[in-house]
């Protein structure tokens, strides 16, 4: 966590790895899949795809969590098909992204540090479905990639 920025409480974050934990069996077999066969598939046509397809609101912010915290956690030259999950799910609105949710989304991120290029995608997509003004802490700067980047 960032010095300065709202703690979560223990409970909230362990809620959501318990969730991240139900989605990311399924996650890590549709990325393994995927990575196995060639590339140029729709996205729909993956098996991130039909997952992704497969799962309500809360379930997909889940997967998103799960998917961001591996692909910045673990970022390497073999992330495409994670971070084209995460695309695909930043490209969703209307998720009812929880602003708990964005938070630890953009601790996660400035934690990962700058290696991981694409660490902000998704939180800046899900804090843009918060109403103006939830984040005080991050002022602007949840949706203002460059300022994001800046750290």
């Amino acid at each position: 966590m960032r010095s300065g920025r709202i703690r979560l409480d223990r409970a909230v974050v362990q809620g959501f790895y318990d969730r991240m934990r139900v989605v990311a069996p399924a996650a890590y077999g549709a990325i393994e899949r995927d990575r196995a066969d060639g590339p140029g598939r729709a996205f729909a046509e993956t098996a991130c795809g039909r997952l992704a397809g497969s799962l309500e609101a809360a379930e997909l912010r889940a997967l998103g969590m799960w998917a961001h915290h591996w692909c910045v956690r673990f970022y390497d030259d073999d992330t495409r098909v994670g971070l084209r999950l995460l695309r695909e799910i930043a490209g969703r609105r209307g998720l009812g992204w929880t602003v708990d949710e964005v938070r630890w989304l953009l601790d996660r991120s400035y934690a990962a540090g700058p290696a991981a290029v694409h660490r902000f995608d998704l939180p800046r997509a899900a804090a843009a479905d918060l109403p103006p003004g939830v984040l005080p802490e991050w002022g602007d700067e949840a949706t203002d990639l460059s300022r994001l980047l800046a750290g």
